[in-house]
């Protein structure tokens, strides 16, 4: 029986009896054990050193990427090698119309393509049919930001609060500085050690995507909320003894390190505090350390180093925010603009 038969014959039965949410993630969760693309993920993990968020997502991808082969073949006999064109245009088909980002669609097929490099070198396809389909181009967007006046009013509020000197509002505040004076990722704040930080060369080494590290300067005003919180931290190490993380640089109440939701609501109240219902975000004050340094006259590619941008094309959307805000500027000065 052809595969276009079974298909048509597959087709004809869903469309008599749908499949319920318990049935795809039935179908999702043997995907997710495919003998195949277990042995990918140990690739990446041991071989290529990629980071667990990447090998978390493109396990996601593939598994979702083989429940639907299964499907698309009417549950009958397929294989790696015989997957074409027409399979991965739908596969693209069947992400977009679950409402995907073209962002997502295109970590999905990128995950697809990693799949089939790797089964390509274990000489198990001789050709990778996700090459064959063009990668959605995303959306590009203005990232939100705060202008000089909200950063003004974002740190007297910080340092109001940490003027009390308790340990929460001593670590929160060093949590905001560090973020706008470095620009790193929140994984990476919230995975900072005390050992990487050095306070008297005033740096710092954060570990970014792909376990890349990079050496970052921290400025005057982060390195003294850093000093007041550690004296702080050192008490609280005092107190608990061995039930503390000594390796963590923020904590929390308990000695255990700060998670990477704790650190969102952290930021967040202070956002919603100073600009209610302006959607900023954790993410706002890496957006704002890029901007402001591009308004300054800052070179592109030292922001592109300080971000751990693996390609300038990244850091490239900052411009764009730059040249935005100056346009603004132009049409509220200038008399005949």
């Amino acid at each position: 029986m052809s595969q276009r038969r079974i298909r048509g014959e597959a087709a004809a039965e869903n469309q008599i009896r749908p499949k319920g949410p318990a049935e795809h993630r039935a179908e999702r969760e043997a995907a997710a054990e495919n003998v195949d693309v277990s042995a990918f993920l140990v690739h990446l993990e041991k071989e290529r050193n990629v980071s667990p968020n990447t090998i978390k997502a493109y396990g996601r991808d593939c598994a979702e990427f083989v429940a639907f082969l299964t499907e698309y073949y009417g549950g009958g006999q397929w294989t790696w090698q015989g997957v074409d064109r027409l399979a991965m245009r739908g596969f693209l088909a069947r992400l977009t119309k679950r409402g995907l980002s073209k962002r997502s669609v295109a970590r999905s097929l990128a995950a697809v393509r990693g799949f089939y490099r790797y089964l390509a070198i274990t000489e198990q396809v001789d050709a990778n049919p996700a090459r064959a389909v063009g990668t959605p181009k995303a959306e590009r967007y203005l990232p939100s930001y705060l202008d000089r006046t909200q950063i003004e009013s974002l740190f007297a509020l910080v340092l109001s609060r940490a003027s009390s000197g308790t340990l929460l509002d001593l670590r929160n505040a060093a949590i905001l500085e560090l973020f706008y004076s470095t620009g790193m990722r929140l994984s990476e704040l919230q995975g900072l050690n005390r050992q990487d930080i050095d306070a008297v060369s005033q740096q710092l080494k954060a570990r970014g995507k792909g376990r890349k590290e990079r050496i970052l300067p921290v400025g005057d005003h982060a390195t003294l909320a850093l000093r007041q919180y550690e004296r702080s931290r050192d008490e609280l190490a005092a107190r608990l003894g061995g039930r503390m993380d000594k390796a963590a640089v923020f904590v929390g109440r308990t000695g255990k390190r700060v998670s990477i939701r704790g650190v969102q609501k952290i930021v967040g109240a202070f956002m919603e505090a100073i600009a209610e219902g302006a959607g900023l975000s954790t993410h706002s004050l890496r957006h704002s350390f890029a901007t402001h340094l591009l308004d300054a006259g800052a070179d592109l590619r030292a922001v592109q180093e300080l971000l751990g941008h693996a390609s300038v094309s990244t850091t490239q959307i900052y411009t764009h925010t730059s040249v935005e805000r100056l346009k603004e500027v132009y049409r509220k000065a200038h008399p005949r603009a």
